[in-house]
């Protein structure tokens, strides 16, 4: 069951108007990614996710995973679509050639990795990670740690972890138990973790787990911590793979959704490990690889919404009922008004994602390539304040989306048969994996605007000040989205200010704040593609996308933005309602 396309057109536009991909070809680093070599890698990648990975999709929903005594086994369509993936080269795009990499920008990633996650993203979940670790050790890990496990990661032949949580811990890492003992030039690693992705399974021959672990006479808290990088299999001097290294799946999780992606209990007795980084700074190294995740993470909330767009656009142009207004016969349900708002209203959440998504991991490539150091700094501040955006944003609005997708459907929607339910099922989890939304919604108020007193979130506004400033062919709204400048700034001066009389505010006001500052730079990020097709219309191109795009924005502009004022109002009520009730007053109504 595959009724997946990938949008390239809508990549390519966001790629290029919005996220600076040709500012980045002309650089020396990049100078193999032309815009040919772009648009080969974007078609080529469409194919595959395509015919090659979306028809696991299904399967994969309706088979699971399973433990067995030999491991994990996933299902059987999986393994041809992962060996596809592998022998196409896909996980090396954006790694250094030194260790197998393409060398290409890490924004051209983004769009293809994007179509893994639409196309299943149970399935899609095993190369997030495996990218993620990659990213982790090249920044962290010894020179003899990379040359080992850094060619086999980003081939594709071994696949990578994160192991973090555990049972007493949840979100609290100070609280992780799990042990580490130096052994000789290794170290002992013994412990349980939980809700290990992929965590085991039958696709790669050995994975890689990066595990945080404590040391005897490690200091207490999160400081104490140190990462490891623990292999299933060891492996040998000549790079063959040696004996088992006792890392076992003790149970899997029974999940709402993503039934397909094997999340374990993972169990490690005596295993060997082998340091990343220096002891006890184990949680700034895994930081790297959960900065990583989270940009992941709201991009799967962008394309998991998008594939609920696709399958319900299908539905409603196949779906024959009643007669809609202006029409004597029946017909399809697209033309009915309520429809035609709910599809709208995932087009336009989508496409708005996706150009924040895309813009956020273009800054990573200029914080670590522009030429000035001054523009590298500001584009990693500004890459900070948006991961949080982009991973808390994209994936509430994953829920709304993917929900309309059922709505969409009627009673169908309702029933498993259709479809539609296991995109909803399957993007429940994307706000809570990664930092929960509250956590990213503190890490935002928090560390990335009162610690540093605005400054990011300014230069972001005055870089939207700067589009509405321009003009254009849509002053309207350009004129809507100065409006939702002020209040945003008017937020951002009422949290500086508040702050530090009252300490509950950050955490009242974080959510609304996140929903806030996403609903606008969204809008935004609409209007710079609204101008880009009005432009590129008229240098001559003649495409239905480009008038489309810009009905998009406009509809965001009327049914999405006004949004902003909502949120503004809840962060301007402060934490008093929400602080002043007793814990004991939640349970009076029985």
């Amino acid at each position: 069951m595959s009724d997946y396309n990938a949008p390239v057109k809508d990549m390519k536009l966001a790629l290029n108007q919005v996220a600076r991909m040709t500012e980045l070809s002309s650089m020396p680093v990049y100078e193999d990614a032309s815009a040919d070599m772009v648009e080969a890698i974007l078609d080529e990648a469409a194919r595959v996710a395509r015919d090659v990975i979306a028809p696991t999709n299904w399967d994969g929903d309706q088979k699971g995973v399973q433990l067995k005594e030999g491991g994990v086994v996933c299902p059987e369509s999986f393994h041809d679509a992962y060996h596809q993936y592998a022998e196409g080269g896909w996980g090396s795009l954006q790694f250094d050639p030194e260790f197998g990499g393409q060398g290409m920008p890490y924004l051209l990633s983004i769009p293809v990795m994007e179509m893994w996650q639409s196309a299943n993203m149970a399935w899609g979940l095993c190369p997030l990670l495996s990218q993620g670790a990659v990213e982790c050790l090249a920044l962290n890990a010894s020179e003899e740690v990379k040359t080992t496990y850094l060619p086999k990661l980003i081939s594709g032949e071994w696949a990578g972890t994160m192991n973090l949580t555990e049972g007493n811990a949840g979100s609290d890492l100070s609280q992780v138990r799990c042990k580490a003992e130096k052994d000789g030039d290794v170290f002992r690693i013994t412990g349980e973790k939980i809700y290990i992705t992929w965590g085991d399974h039958s696709l790669t021959e050995n994975i890689i787990h990066l595990v945080l672990a404590r040391l005897p006479d490690a200091p207490a808290g999160v400081r104490g911590i140190s990462l490891f990088v623990v292999p299933k299999y060891l492996v040998n001097a000549d790079g063959s793979l040696g004996e088992y290294n006792n890392t076992k799946p003790l149970s899997l999780e029974h999940k709402l959704g993503i039934h397909a992606s094997p999340t374990a209990v993972m169990g490690f007795e005596n295993s060997v490990g082998y340091l990343v980084g220096q002891e006890n700074r184990g949680l700034a190294c895994m930081f790297t690889m959960m900065n990583n995740a989270r940009l992941g993470v709201g991009l799967q909330g962008v394309a998991i919404a998008e594939r609920a767009y696709q399958h319900a656009l299908n539905f409603a142009h196949d779906r024959i009922q009643s007669p809609a207004v202006g029409y004597k016969e029946p017909g399809p349900i697209i033309r009915h008004g309520d429809v035609r708002r709910m599809l709208l209203t995932m087009k336009a959440f989508t496409e708005a994602g996706r150009a924040l998504t895309y813009d956020a991991c273009g800054s990573i490539d200029f914080s670590h390539h522009a030429a000035d150091e001054g523009v590298r700094a500001r584009e990693k501040a500004r890459a900070a304040l948006l991961t949080p955006v982009v991973k808390g944003w994209c994936t509430e609005f994953a829920q709304e989306v993917t929900s309309i997708g059922v709505q969409i459907h009627g009673g169908m929607g309702f029933v498993e048969e259709a479809g539609a339910a296991q995109f909803f099922r399957d993007a429940r989890i994307l706000p809570i994996y990664e930092g929960t939304n509250g956590i990213q919604a503190i890490d935002l108020v928090v560390r990335k605007i009162i610690l540093d007193k605005g400054e990011a979130l300014t230069l972001l506004l005055a870089e939207m000040r700067e589009t509405v400033a321009a003009g254009g062919e849509f002053a309207e709204l350009a004129a809507d989205l100065g409006e939702a400048i002020l209040v945003v700034e008017q937020a951002r001066d009422d949290l500086l200010a508040g702050a530090g009389e009252d300490p509950q505010l950050p955490g009242a006001v974080a959510h609304n704040f996140m929903m806030l500052l996403g609903t606008v730079a969204g809008g935004w990020e609409m209007l710079r593609q609204a101008e880009a097709a009005k432009k590129l219309q008229a240098e001559g191109e003649d495409d239905a996308f480009l008038e489309a795009k810009q009905v998009t924005a406009r509809f965001y502009f009327e049914q999405i933005l006004p949004r902003y004022l909502g949120y503004a109002r809840m962060v301007k009520a402060g934490s008093a309602t929400i602080t002043e009730m007793s814990d004991d007053q939640f349970a009076t109504a029985w």
